[in-house]
């Protein structure tokens, strides 16, 4: 199996950001250096040129870049790392919250950590139900909207003060939609990424996610860690229903229309996990997962999602702690020069940051943080996400500096990346609070989940007769209660007991958490539950959002067809009953 070709808009953005980054760079001195051609005079600008002064002032890279070239090595070391902080608030923070930012980084608020590191970024953090990452989530940032944005807002003005402070700050976070969604009151919560894959539908997708980017941007949030490109190849439970599917070319569509619609709001898109998370079932905030499958598999079947994704523009690419053995066996990818300088960036064309995954997890951790940072810079990462203390990444980063372990050009070429990311965010004025879980965005997700519902067993064009009892594995009485109204709305009667039983599974639920009495078995998460169930009908939303439950109640009720398909294969079971 070949390699997947760099595509000719790939290979311009990489000629032209490559030219931009060389053009105005930096000597070792930080002084500026002038581009000259060996072969052919310079030509005279026209009347109508821009003048050189007037190209640097709006072009986004040639910004970065010489901006880059007035910063001291402190303040570049800085631009690299964007860590967590305890608190939240950016100056106002509990005992608590102050003691762990002082095991962090020796101070007490994230404004003071943002000030005496100089960061380029910082990322908020906060927990939800059924999230395989909580385990490297010490802390929470996340209360409301309001309290969010007053948050990045503080963040900010802490940030304006700095030498890179005509630069926007980057304040990211996981709003991936399904079980990780880091903002989860008063927002419009989308369906999973395996819900928009098995409605199958990209322009259902960008305008979700074009809502939501808009949701983010008026928080102050400017980068999203999402959405994930990995290829549900295995029955994983850390990434599950965080895939669009198993289908490279259907995953790869879906991508890209994430990322079109987030960017188009003024957030950065970080792809992820490359080179692939979904072709192993091991997490790898634990442990080091294998990648097993051959070169030929890889480029079949992990690569065309990302490089979907990058032809759609995305900002950024994060990197996963995996052991790719085809490619560089032994080596986790956040240190492999081989996957990415040699695949992500030369293969696949990819010009802009590369980000490793948080650097608090067990593979990254090996190392102490000064060690592991400079590791991942050297490797091709650009921006180091989540550093267990950053003072001694920090630290490290200026020792390897002194010691020549770290160039500085390559230090100076990931901070330009970084800047490049955040003037192309520039001047773009926050959206009201108001759009937050506005019609029009409840809308778009209403699309999206209502497409994505999948009968995969029973008569797709049959309502089920009423009334109906819903149940639950494990409780999940708030899911119950969002699917008995919807379906009281939808003008079926809802009883407590003795009804056609609908019988709902969820996040980690396994043969054992079904009801052989329900006459409808619907999985809320990935399906292969349902390979088990014996229920007459059965029924897939991938999520357990309002939008998704509103969208399972029409079907109930037959007023809707479920049109999905099932974006994964399950056993014994057809992608769609529905013909």
């Amino acid at each position: 199996m070949g390699r997947v070709p760099i595509s000719p808009r790939r290979a311009g953005v990489a000629l032209t950001a490559l030219t931009a980054l060389l053009l105005p760079g930096c000597a070792a001195t930080g002084q500026p250096r002038p581009a000259s051609s060996p072969s052919a005079p310079a030509a005279s600008p026209s009347p109508t040129d821009p003048s050189p002064a007037a190209s640097t002032a709006t072009d986004p890279s040639a910004r970065a870049a010489a901006l880059a070239g007035t910063l001291s090595d402190e303040d570049l070391a800085g631009q690299v790392l964007m860590p967590y902080a305890y608190g939240s608030s950016a100056t106002t923070v509990t005992p608590a919250s102050a003691a762990g930012n002082r095991a962090l980084g020796g101070v007490d608020t994230p404004a003071e950590m943002v000030a005496k590191y100089r960061l380029g970024g910082l990322i908020l953090v906060g927990f939800s139900a059924d999230d395989p990452t909580s385990g490297n989530q010490s802390t929470t940032n996340v209360d409301s909207p309001k309290q969010v944005r007053e948050l990045t807002d503080g963040l900010r003005a802490a940030a304006a003060k700095l030498p890179t402070g005509v630069a926007p700050f980057l304040v990211g976070t996981d709003q991936e939609y399904g079980v990780v969604t880091r903002v989860t009151d008063g927002v419009t919560i989308l369906p999973s990424a395996l819900a928009a894959g098995a409605a199958g539908r990209p322009a259902l997708t960008e305008a979700a996610w074009r809502a939501a980017g808009g949701e983010l941007a008026a928080m102050g949030i400017n980068l999203d860690f999402a959405p994930v490109a990995d290829v549900l190849a295995t029955r994983s439970t850390v990434i599950g229903s965080r895939s669009f599917g198993a289908d490279p070319k259907g995953a790869a569509a879906q991508v890209a229309a994430a990322v079109r619609g987030l960017q188009s709001a003024g957030v950065a898109a970080s792809v992820k996990h490359f080179p692939g998370h979904g072709l192993s079932a091991d997490d790898s905030h634990k442990e080091l997962p294998e990648i097993t499958q051959p070169r030929g598999e890889l480029d079949r079947l992990a690569f065309p999602p990302f490089a979907g994704g990058i032809d759609a523009g995305a900002m950024a690419v994060m990197s996963a702690h995996l052991d790719v053995k085809a490619i560089d066996p032994g080596t986790p990818a956040t240190f492999s020069r081989k996957l990415l300088t040699d695949v992500l960036r030369g293969q696949l064309g990819f010009t802009g940051v590369v980000i490793t995954d948080g650097m608090n997890m067990a593979p990254a951790k090996r190392y102490p943080p000064g060690e592991a940072a400079v590791k991942a810079l050297l490797a091709g990462n650009d921006l180091i996400l989540m550093p267990p203390n950053v003072g001694q990444a920090y630290d490290g980063l200026l020792a390897a500096l002194r010691d020549g372990t770290l160039p500085r050009d390559r230090l100076v070429e990931a901070a330009t990346r970084v800047l490049t990311m955040k003037f192309r965010l520039a001047d773009r004025p926050a959206p009201a609070m108001s759009t937050l879980n506005s019609p029009a965005h409840r809308q778009a997700a209403d699309a999206l989940a209502a497409a994505a519902v999948t009968m995969l067993r029973g008569n797709c064009a049959a309502p089920v007769p009423g009334p109906v009892t819903v149940t639950a594995a494990n409780g999940r009485e708030r899911t119950r209660t969002l699917l008995a109204e919807a379906l009281t709305a939808a003008g079926v009667k809802v009883v407590p007991r003795g009804g056609t039983e609908v019988h709902l599974v969820g996040y980690g639920d396994g043969a054992g958490d079904l009801n052989a009495d329900a006459a409808v078995t619907v999985a809320m998460d990935t399906p292969y539950v349902l390979g088990q169930a014996t229920s007459p009908a059965l029924l897939a939303t991938y999520s357990s959002s309002r939008a998704s439950m509103t969208g399972l109640a029409r079907v109930l009720a037959g007023k809707a067809r479920p049109t999905g398909r099932s974006p994964v294969p399950v056993p014994g079971l057809p992608a769609t009953s529905c013909r």
